[in-house]
């Protein structure tokens, strides 16, 4: 009797460290094809990383995506907080200004001049015409006229922002009809050439002021 129950308690014991059954092994994996089948969407996206064009050790700034010119640009990443087309509107604007002023800027040093000219104008470059033209008082009036101008461009640039559909600075002003009959190809070529002459505007009536005030010179200030 006491053989037998040394016997039993062995075996119980045994037991203990037998390997899991089938049916225990089949059940998990079960759950890993269940695991496999489960639908796409609910795996978390990875994200990947995307070099600026223009500055490879930078990321591309997404909001950028879609605008002609696009090359990627905007290391301060404006564009993550500012609205794109306000952006745009502001590029545009200061582009505009600085291909007029570029011309007008080379045209004084170049000699040309308002007929009759002002006594008040007499012998003035475009570096010394900025404060005699503020005691003479122009400048007040242009101040005026251009003041009016960033009201009305104000206007539109808030409509254009609520959704009204308006293009940044588009204000349907095209005279010679450049763009009359053209596709959309033809005119984001023509958009991109007034983008790249007013970014070089930009940056060269930037360095013809600086030349013109170190030198001291008529054009081209060398």
């Amino acid at each position: 009797m006491m053989n037998k129950l040394i016997l039993t308690s062995f075996l119980a014991s045994a037991a203990a460290f037998a390997p899991a059954q089938p049916n225990a092994r089949q059940v998990s994996v079960l759950r890993a094809d269940v695991a496999e089948e489960a639908p796409a969407e609910e795996a978390e996206p990875v994200a990947t990383y995307k070099a600026s064009p223009a500055l490879p050790f930078l990321e591309y700034p997404p909001n950028l995506e879609g605008y002609v010119g696009d090359v990627g640009f905007d290391p301060f990443r404006f564009s993550d907080f500012v609205p794109m087309d306000f952006l745009r509107e502001a590029e545009l604007k200061h582009g505009r200004i600085c291909m007029m002023a570029v011309v007008g800027f080379a045209a004084v040093d170049c000699g040309l001049r308002v007929v009759p000219t002002p006594e008040a104008y007499e012998g003035l470059t475009s570096v010394t015409a900025h404060d005699a033209l503020v005691k003479q008082g122009a400048m007040a009036q242009m101040l005026l006229w251009f003041g009016l101008l960033e009201i009305i461009d104000g206007i539109a640039i808030m409509q254009m922002l609520g959704g009204s559909g308006r293009e940044p600075g588009d204000f349907n002003l095209d005279p010679p009809g450049f763009l009359l009959g053209k596709s959309k190809e033809e005119v984001d070529e023509m958009k991109l050439k007034e983008l790249t002459n007013g970014r070089l505007a930009m940056i060269a009536f930037s360095g013809m002021v600086t030349q013109a005030v170190l030198t001291q010179g008529p054009f081209p200030y060398v």
